[in-house]
Protein backbone atom coordinates (compact mmCIF):
# COMPACT_ATOMS: atom_id res chain seq x y z
CA UNK A 1 0.00 0.00 0.00
CA UNK A 2 1.26 3.07 -1.11
CA UNK A 3 1.44 6.47 1.80
CA UNK A 4 -0.20 9.53 0.80
CA UNK A 5 2.42 12.57 0.81
CA UNK A 6 1.54 15.17 2.64
CA UNK A 7 2.64 18.86 2.14
CA UNK A 8 2.42 21.59 4.76
CA UNK A 9 4.19 24.62 3.31
CA UNK A 10 4.23 27.85 5.59
CA UNK A 11 4.98 31.15 3.48
CA UNK A 12 5.59 34.12 4.39
CA UNK A 13 4.79 37.21 2.54
CA UNK A 14 6.98 40.66 3.23
CA UNK A 15 5.34 43.66 4.91
CA UNK A 16 2.84 45.03 2.73
CA UNK A 17 2.67 42.44 -0.18
CA UNK A 18 -0.14 39.87 2.28
CA UNK A 19 -2.65 41.16 -0.82
CA UNK A 20 0.00 40.43 -3.92
CA UNK A 21 1.55 36.95 -2.86
CA UNK A 22 -2.48 36.14 -1.56
CA UNK A 23 -3.54 36.86 -5.26
CA UNK A 24 -0.11 34.94 -6.82
CA UNK A 25 -1.15 31.63 -4.87
CA UNK A 26 -4.21 31.78 -5.70
CA UNK A 27 -4.06 31.53 -9.38
CA UNK A 28 -2.02 28.15 -8.42
CA UNK A 29 -5.55 26.49 -7.09
CA UNK A 30 -7.33 25.30 -10.13
CA UNK A 31 -4.48 24.32 -12.32
CA UNK A 32 -3.12 22.73 -9.49
CA UNK A 33 -6.11 20.97 -8.70
CA UNK A 34 -6.16 19.22 -12.20
CA UNK A 35 -2.73 17.83 -12.15
CA UNK A 36 -2.44 13.86 -11.69
CA UNK A 37 -1.55 12.41 -8.33
CA UNK A 38 -3.38 15.54 -6.47
CA UNK A 39 -5.56 14.43 -3.67
CA UNK A 40 -5.68 18.05 -1.92
CA UNK A 41 -4.51 21.40 -2.57
CA UNK A 42 -5.67 23.94 -0.23
CA UNK A 43 -4.56 27.14 0.85
CA UNK A 44 -5.09 28.83 4.14
CA UNK A 45 -4.60 32.44 5.56
CA UNK A 46 -3.49 32.95 9.54
CA UNK A 47 -6.53 35.27 11.17
CA UNK A 48 -3.74 37.13 13.37
CA UNK A 49 -1.32 37.99 10.75
CA UNK A 50 -2.56 38.22 6.97
CA UNK A 51 1.15 37.76 6.07
CA UNK A 52 1.33 34.47 6.80
CA UNK A 53 0.05 31.32 4.33
CA UNK A 54 -0.24 27.45 4.54
CA UNK A 55 -0.72 25.41 1.63
CA UNK A 56 -2.10 21.98 3.39
CA UNK A 57 -1.49 19.12 0.34
CA UNK A 58 -2.01 15.65 -0.20
CA UNK A 59 0.08 14.18 -3.73
CA UNK A 60 -0.19 10.43 -4.63
CA UNK A 61 3.56 10.30 -4.36
CA UNK A 62 6.27 12.00 -4.49
CA UNK A 63 7.37 11.84 -7.96
CA UNK A 64 4.03 13.34 -8.92
CA UNK A 65 4.63 16.33 -6.04
CA UNK A 66 7.84 16.70 -8.55
CA UNK A 67 5.87 16.83 -11.43
CA UNK A 68 3.89 19.55 -10.07
CA UNK A 69 6.71 21.66 -8.75
CA UNK A 70 8.09 22.03 -11.97
CA UNK A 71 4.82 22.82 -13.98
CA UNK A 72 4.22 26.09 -15.97
CA UNK A 73 1.92 27.70 -13.23
CA UNK A 74 4.31 27.01 -10.50
CA UNK A 75 7.63 28.74 -12.33
CA UNK A 76 4.70 31.67 -13.03
CA UNK A 77 4.89 31.95 -9.45
CA UNK A 78 7.84 31.91 -8.39
CA UNK A 79 8.85 34.23 -10.84
CA UNK A 80 5.81 36.72 -9.67
CA UNK A 81 6.77 36.44 -6.38
CA UNK A 82 10.69 37.19 -6.24
CA UNK A 83 11.40 39.75 -3.59
CA UNK A 84 8.03 39.38 -1.89
CA UNK A 85 8.97 36.28 0.18
CA UNK A 86 10.03 36.60 3.51
CA UNK A 87 9.98 33.35 4.25
CA UNK A 88 9.41 29.44 2.77
CA UNK A 89 9.30 26.33 4.54
CA UNK A 90 7.97 22.83 3.28
CA UNK A 91 7.34 19.41 4.92
CA UNK A 92 7.07 16.64 3.67
CA UNK A 93 4.96 15.00 6.00
CA UNK A 94 3.56 11.35 6.32
CA UNK A 95 0.47 10.00 8.70
CA UNK A 96 0.98 8.00 11.26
Amino acid sequence: MTQILTIVARIEAQEGKADFVKAEMLKLLEPTRKEVGCIQYDLHQDNDNPHVFVFHEQWESEVLLQDHLNTAHIAEYVKAVDGSITSFVLNRMTKL
